[in-house]
C-alpha cells in the first residue's frame, strides 16, 4: 500500500528544503527552497499528531545532531535517522530514539561499496536488520541507468541500483530509502521509471524521494509501482513553504488508503 511519507531535512541545524544537486560544500552553489522558522521538535510533533510513521530525519552536514536529537526526542522510536550514521554512532542513535538508522555514505569509501563496512553497522546494532535502512539514494546516468551517490549526493559511486544490486543488501536491512538526487528539490516530478524498477525489484519496503508536487504524484507512485512504492513530498508541501500541495491532504490520503485496504480485506 503507496503511503506519504514525510521528512525532515536538517542543514547547519535548521529544517530546510533544498536542491539536492546543489548540496555541496560549497554554500555558494546551494539553492535552498525553503528555511523554517520551526525547530526540528515541530515537525517531528506535526507527524505525531498526524500518526505519520516511517519519516525520516536526514542531517544534511555538520552542526545537525542537537536538532535530529530534539526531533527524535519529541517522537522517540517512531523517526528515522541518517546522515553521517557509521558503525561507531548507529546504537547511539537508537538509543537517542530513533526507529532505525539510515546508512549511505559510509558503505561507500573511495565511492566503492565496502560489505565489511555493512557487517560492521549491521553488528554494532546486535544483529538486527529491523534496524537499519539502506538510502540508495541516486543519480542517472544515460538512459534509465542510476548509480548511487553519496557525501550529499555529490561523489557517484560504483554502485549501479539494479535488480541484482538491491538483492544483494535486502538481507541486511529493514527497508531502502531511495532519493532521485537530480529530482530532488525540483518539484518537476518524479522519475517515473526508477519508480517502476524499484517496485520489481524490491521485496522489502522502499520509499522514493525526489520531485514529488502533489497527490497526483502520490495516485501515480501508486499506479506505477502497484501500491509498492511508498513517495515522499518535501518542498510542494504548505508546511515547507510550497504551493502544490496542503500536509492535510496528504494526511487524508494516507488514511483514505488505510480505509480502502481494510474495506478490501473485508469484502475478500
Amino acid at each position: 500500500m503507496t503511503r506519504f511519507r514525510p521528512c525532515i531535512d536538517l542543514h547547519t541545524g535548521q529544517v530546510k528544503q533544498i536542491v539536492g544537486g546543489t548540496l555541496d560544500s560549497s554554500t555558494s552553489e546551494l539553492k535552498t527552497n525553503y528555511v523554517s522558522k520551526h525547530p526540528a521538535g515541530y515537525y517531528a510533533k506535526l507527524y505525531r499528531d498526524n500518526a505519520l510513521e516511517g519519516a525520516h530525519v536526514i542531517m544534511l552536514g555538520p552542526r545537525n545532531d542537537e536538532a535530529a536529537q530534539e526531533a527524535l526526542a519529541a517522537w522517540p522510536g517512531h523517526l528515522q535517522v541518517g546522515g553521517g550514521i557509521n558503525d561507531k554512532n548507529a546504537a547511539l542513535w537508537i538509543e537517542h530514539g530513533a526507529s532505525k538508522v539510515i546508512i549511505t555514505s559510509f558503505l561507500f569509501p573511495d565511492g566503492q561499496f565496502s560489505q565489511e563496512r555493512l557487517d560492521a553497522v549491521l553488528a554494532a546494532l546486535g544483529g538486527d536488520k529491523n534496524k537499519l535502512v539502506i538510502d540508495l539514494s541516486c543519480r542517472r546516468r544515460g538512459d534509465d541507468r542510476w548509480f548511487v551517490a553519496m557525501n550529499k549526493w555529490q561523489t557517484v559511486t560504483d554502485m549501479e541500483v539494479t535488480e541484482e544490486s538491491i538483492k544483494s543488501l535486502e538481507p541486511y536491512c529493514t527497508e531502502f530509502l531511495i532519493h532521485a538526487a537530480d529530482n530532488e528539490g525540483l518539484q518537476k516530478g518524479i522519475d517515473e521509471k526508477l519508480v517502476e524498477k524499484l517496485a520489481t525489484w524490491c521485496s522489502i519496503p522502499v520509499t522514493y524521494a525526489g520531485g514529488g508536487r502533489n497527490l497526483d504524484d502520490l495516485e501515480l507512485v501508486k499506479r506505477l509501482s502497484n501500491g509498492r512504492v511508498d513517495l515522499t513530498i518535501g518542498s510542494a508541501l504548505d508546511c515547507f513553504g510550497g504551493t502544490g500541495v496542503k500536509f492535510d491532504e496528504c494526511v487524508r490520503w494516507n488514511l483514505q488508503q488505510t480505509s480502502s485496504s481494510h474495506s478490501s480485506t473485508f469484502i475478500l
